[in-house]
């Protein structure tokens, strides 16, 4: 599974909002912005208990999370700040959200567990780019060598996490702490595989 693979399927969820936002005028950073306290209000959600809430404001969060980039390329506004807001933006809803239902529903072990290995499956990347370097940017996009290694990523977190709330929530047999640790676990092995993926192709090129 990598849905950031199947970029035009996604297209087609996220398209409408995109164009609307779009439509609006409103700056591409502004949504970013918007992402962000869509996410903040997720994880204060998630805090208090409000199960469905929380899952929906992530889901909201990482719909205007997609369709930022949309309204920077429709409206000619794609700027190398942005590209790199977009990505600290991602990671710090993140950070809260897995953050907050780790240590509240699976422990504090667990909490550090999944957002320390988001991040590193994240930053991984322009890691990459900096030390490795890019194929090319294609309308402020980076088409880079680990763009479909791995199976496990921020969609996948994402819709995971909001499966899981919703079984909690049925109080089906297992819940957030399973999922939260499912999470975790299926973070980590998608990073080993880019991991090894860098080293296969890149571990004895020597400076």
């Amino acid at each position: 599974m990598n849905l950031t693979k199947r970029r035009d399927t996604l297209k087609k969820v996220y398209a409408p909002v995109g164009i609307a936002l779009y439509r609006l005028h409103l700056p591409p950073n502004f949504i970013t912005l918007l992402s962000v306290a869509f996410g903040m209000a997720s994880a204060y959600a998630f805090y208090h208990g409000k199960l469905l809430t929380g899952a929906s404001l992530l889901f909201l969060s990482g719909l205007f999370d997609l369709a930022d980039g949309m309204v920077a390329r429709l409206s000619e506004k794609a700027s190398k700040f942005g590209a790199v807001f977009d990505w600290l933006a991602d990671k710090w809803v993140d950070g809260f959200v897995l953050g907050t239902v780790g240590y509240f529903y699976a422990g504090p072990f667990t909490a550090i567990t999944v957002v320390t290995a988001s991040m590193l499956h994240s930053f991984i990347k322009p890691v990459a780019y900096a030390e490795i370097g890019y194929e090319e940017r294609i309308s402020g996009k980076i088409k880079d060598p680990l763009e479909g290694v791995g199976f496990f990523g921020r969609p996948e977190t994402h819709l995971t996490l909001i499966a899981f709330t919703i079984l909690e929530r049925l109080q089906a047999p297992v819940g957030l702490e399973f999922g939260i640790k499912l999470i975790a676990l299926l973070t980590l092995a998608s990073l080993l595989l880019r991991i090894i993926y860098l080293y296969k192709h890149y571990g004895r090129e020597y400076e």
